[in-house]
């Protein structure tokens, strides 16, 4: 307040560029193992090499003499008179100055003795750092190639883990060699893959009979509802209770069906073959247009032609569960466009009310529905994107989505090719 005698709080400001500014952080360095090997064997020997050369200087130099040792009594009384000999001689007689002769020879030799014992320490050194140089780097090079064979089978563990599926399972890794760990651990991943595969088996024969046993029943109470409701003497109490359970009938139909074609491309392909996809794209806008006309939505198109290696029933069973969703979750006088391309293989966009981009990951779970206005709809099972999304697997592929700004959604689908 003016005239009140306090000062404003202050502030702190933020440089909001300043996060950006400093970069990307950085992550650990992540070794592979076969290099953090290799580095310990260097290390090791490295070490080694250091403790053996710290020895052999200390043996060297206690092995060699000292000037004070080698230098004795009867030494030094030879090395005297040496010197006065070589004082006697004329200086005619010499072409060295008598000058230049030392005075002292037992000096001159601990120079000399002196000096040998340092060139020859020097010349240790050298050669020993040069020599543990040369072995070290080769003391790498042999650990990187020892740990790469020793590694080896792993890599062969993780290529045929790789190229699992789950409708084929018939790879094994059948390592040869020693009965060690790693022989051990491939038997163990055999045995695991042996047992799965018989599961996969117990769960297709599983699929089969359900299928078999749960719509013969639904059949049968469709085709018993359906002559109540032709009796004439059928009332309007029984009529309105037999078209409700008629339409009750219809939506357990579609969900057991919705859960077997999910279950079926759950387990993988068993047999691929080539499909046009800009073919059964034409084939599912020709079935669903019955559908757009009573919803008053327009459906185009933007096809080219596109090959993709698989299923043909799945792949169709993709396209229409994404155009039918497409139509049915849309508002009056809406759209939907569907492109054929390279990548995605296909991509369906649509008008429609707006969705919460956060919820738009949970839309391709099993069950899972959004608002009510979206999924209003109640011949919608919700296993419809679920479906796409595990046959879009099933191919090699994957499916993604996303809220398009004014509302609706873009579903695009990557199929290989």
């Amino acid at each position: 307040m003016p005239g009140s005698g306090r000062l404003p709080a202050a502030t702190t400001w933020e440089d909001p560029l300043a996060e950006k500014s400093a970069g990307p952080r950085r992550g650990p360095l992540r070794l592979s193992v076969r290099t953090r090997l290799t580095a310990l064997h260097g290390g090791f020997f490295l070490l080694a090499g250091l403790v053996l050369v710290v020895v052999t200087y200390l043996v060297v130099s206690n092995e060699l003499p000292a000037p004070a040792q080698y230098l004795g009594d009867d030494a030094s009384l030879k090395l005297s008179q040496v010197a006065a000999d070589v004082e006697s001689v004329p200086a005619e007689a010499t072409t060295l100055p008598v000058q230049a002769v030392p005075a002292s020879a037992e000096r001159v030799a601990t120079v000399v003795l002196t000096d040998y014992r340092s060139s020859t320490m020097s010349a240790l050194v050298l050669a020993s750092a040069v020599a543990l140089v040369v072995t070290a780097a080769l003391a790498l090079l042999f650990g990187w190639f020892m740990a790469g064979r020793a590694l080896r089978p792993l890599h062969t563990i993780t290529s045929t883990a790789r190229r699992l599926e789950a409708g084929k399972l018939d790879q094994r890794i059948n390592l040869d060699g020693p009965r060690d760990e790693l022989k051990e651990l491939a038997d163990t991943f055999d045995s695991m893959l042996d047992r799965l595969a018989g599961s996969f088996d117990s769960q297709k024969r599983f699929v089969a009979n359900a299928s078999h046993e749960l719509r013969t029943p639904l059949a049968v109470q469709r085709t018993l509802i359906e002559v109540a409701l032709e009796n004439p003497e059928a009332g309007p109490v029984l009529t309105k209770l037999g078209a409700h359970l008629l339409r009750t009938n219809e939506r357990s139909e579609r969900l057991i069906e919705g859960l077997l074609v999910l279950a079926r491309s759950d387990r993988g392909l068993s047999a691929r073959a080539p499909v046009r996809l800009d073919k059964v794209v034409r084939a599912v806008v020709k079935l669903t247009a019955a559908q757009a006309k009573e919803a008053g939505v327009t459906v185009e198109t933007r096809l080219r032609a596109r090959t993709v290696i698989g299923d043909a029933v799945l792949l169709e069973r993709l396209v229409l569960n994404l155009v039918s969703n497409a139509i049915s979750y849309n508002i009056p006088d809406g759209w939907v466009s569907i492109t054929i391309g390279a990548t995605p293989a296909l991509s369906v966009r649509n008008s429609g009310s707006n969705v919460d981009e956060r919820e738009v990951a949970g839309l391709f779970e099993p069950f899972r529905r959004g608002k009510p206005d979206r999924t209003g709809a109640a011949e919608h099972s919700g296993l419809g994107l679920s479906i796409v999304r595990s046959v879009a697997r099933a191919h090699g592929g994957d499916v993604c989505a996303r809220a398009n700004p004014n509302g609706g959604l873009t579903v695009e689908a990557r199929l290989p090719a």
